[in-house]
């Protein structure tokens, strides 16, 4: 199990990791050349469109941090984690869940995510 939250910590990280060019480092090293990312906000297909939209998604939430929450489950080659998305103190504004599936070679291939509270608009 310690693989996979080792992969889940390495994903969190990319999320908050600000500074462009080590964040698309992070990414092409962690996800695959044919990774795809979809949530109930979006698809991203393509290393490139992941890091557009971690981009994105910090210029909406400036300041706050994702988190884990909870263990990380899985088998084979998939894992499943609960995350926060909030300020570094106090309650967070944004949780979810996200399944991964990896290659097979510990590099993400497909992430699926999921919301479970969001702000009003």
């Amino acid at each position: 199990m310690s693989e996979f939250k080792e992969l889940a910590g390495r994903y969190i990280a990319i999320w908050n990791e600000t500074d462009p060019g080590q964040r698309r480092r992070a990414i092409d090293e962690l996800w695959a050349a044919d990774a795809r990312y979809v949530d109930p906000l979006g698809v991203a297909e393509g290393r490139e469109a992941i890091d557009q939209l971690v981009g994105a998604v910090q210029g909406q939430f400036p300041g706050m941090r994702f988190r884990l929450v909870g263990p990380v489950d899985g088998h084979h080659d998939q894992v499943r984690f609960s995350w926060e998305l909030g300020p570094a103190e106090g309650a967070a504004p944004v949780a979810g869940f996200d399944v991964a599936v990896t290659d097979g070679d510990g590099r993400l291939r497909q992430v699926f995510g999921f919301l479970d509270r969001v702000p009003a608009a």
